[in-house]
């Protein structure tokens, strides 16, 4: 009876054996990768030329603005993107906060007769922008871009899955394509919490969507601390939880404690400001007499919308190149909401849209800034994307290359040079 002889291959040939869970890690990372890289790249792709625009533009404007940092002028040409809110938000991540109500001296009129200080503004992005700038030594404005840049990929994967979720991959890869040229889009990369809000809201909405209450819960607290429009999101995932309860999907105790965590970030803050100033209603105060943003029931909406169509710029604030894109905007948006409702999507997209639409309609604010406060609205992407999705990939390119490329300058340039973003 013969036998067979296995041979061993010669010393040093030998393949080494990986660990089962390094398999795993690398299959799961392979994975990864193939289902966010595409969306990563065309969100990538599509602002990194946008952006190229509106830096040419900068460059080719020559240095007209006030050599001022707070308001866009700087050693370099690029501190334009930290300008105005962003010098703010730089202070808030340097020296903290001083909430306060402190008249203007010498003011006389009823317009703006309160001293502007830094706690209108929210502290979550100013927090992220002073640890990443310990952690990596980059200077206050490095550390506020590399937060805004990082944040607005994960918008772009948040909208990507909320979009696949409701019409597929191709339409949720249009949608974050579509969330590179939005107007207003300039300040995903720049020293504002656009992105930082936006990347929560969307991926609250999304846990919402799947059930994951407590992840929504604890994701729509930290949107609450970005930005006062997050109550819009602590309304939405209310009426979601409440329709929960209702048909009993999921019991009583995750939707309740969604619930509840949701607004403690947002009436935290508020509760907070309005404890230090002394003044049960002074963030609102503040609001009102330092920047002259107040809810006014949308009259000073309707003075722009009435007024631009005529050719007049009489009304506060005027600034016509930003005030075009706008009301091109603000009417823009019931189309897209229309849309929207009629693919009868999850309950929390349209409460949430609807009532961030809202809040800044009835608010009177400086009118050119509407794209940039309309930017989060990401839930109109939708209707577009499932439109979108059926070009093929050479006229779908040339559509969002060309608004990418346009995009410097009506969502970067007009903003942050010819208008105050």
């Amino acid at each position: 009876m013969s036998t067979v002889q296995l041979r061993r291959p010669p010393v040093g040939t030998e393949r080494p054996e990986v660990p089962h869970g390094a398999r795993t890690s690398r299959t799961r990372l392979r994975a990864v990768a193939e289902r966010y890289g595409p969306v990563l790249l065309m969100y990538g792709v599509l602002k990194l030329a946008g952006f190229a625009v509106f830096m040419f533009l900068l460059d080719s404007a020559g240095d007209f603005r006030k050599k001022n940092p707070r308001f866009g002028g700087g050693e370099h040409a690029w501190d334009v993107l930290a300008s105005w809110d962003g010098w703010w938000y730089q202070q808030i991540a340097a020296h903290g906060y001083d909430p306060a109500l402190k008249p203007v001296p010498g003011a006389t009129g009823r317009l703006i007769t309160l001293e502007g200080n830094s706690a209108a503004f929210f502290p979550l992005y100013p927090t992220l922008m002073r640890l990443v700038s310990e952690c990596t030594g980059l200077g206050l404005y490095g550390a506020g871009m590399t937060v805004s840049v990082i944040a607005s990929f994960a918008a772009a994967l948040g909208i990507y899955t909320v979009t696949k979720h409701l019409g597929g991959h191709r339409a949720g890869l249009v949608a974050a394509g579509v969330w590179a040229v939005w107007p207003g889009s300039g300040t995903e990369w720049s020293g504002y919490s656009e992105s930082l809000y936006t990347a929560l809201a969307a991926w609250a909405c999304y846990a919402v969507m799947t059930r994951r209450w407590l992840t929504a819960g604890l994701l729509t607290c930290a949107a609450g601390l970005c930005r006062p429009t997050a109550v819009a999101l602590v309304a939405a995932l209310a009426v979601a939880a409440v329709l929960s309860l209702r048909r009993r999907e999921d019991g009583v105790r995750r939707p309740l404690a969604a619930v509840a965590i949701a607004p403690l970030g947002l009436f935290g803050y508020l509760g907070w400001v309005n404890y230090r100033m002394g003044d049960i209603n002074g963030y609102s105060k503040l609001q009102d007499g330092a920047w002259a943003h107040k809810f006014d029931w949308g009259v000073h909406t309707f003075n722009v919308l009435t007024s631009i169509p005529v050719g007049h710029f009489d009304y506060r604030f005027a600034m016509p190149f930003e005030d075009l894109i706008g009301v091109c905007v603000v009417l823009m948006v019931p189309v897209l909401t229309v849309l929207l409702t009629r693919l009868r999507p999850p309950v929390v997209l349209v409460v949430y849209t609807v009532l961030s639409y809202l809040m800044v309609m009835t608010t009177q604010q400086y009118f050119g800034n509407v794209s940039r406060y309309l930017l989060p609205l990401f839930p109109l992407f939708v209707p577009l994307a499932l439109a979108m999705r059926r070009l093929r990939w050479p006229s779908l390119a040339a559509v969002l290359g060309t608004a990418a490329l346009a995009s410097g300058s009506y969502a970067g340039y007009v903003l942050f040079v010819l208008g105050v973003p």
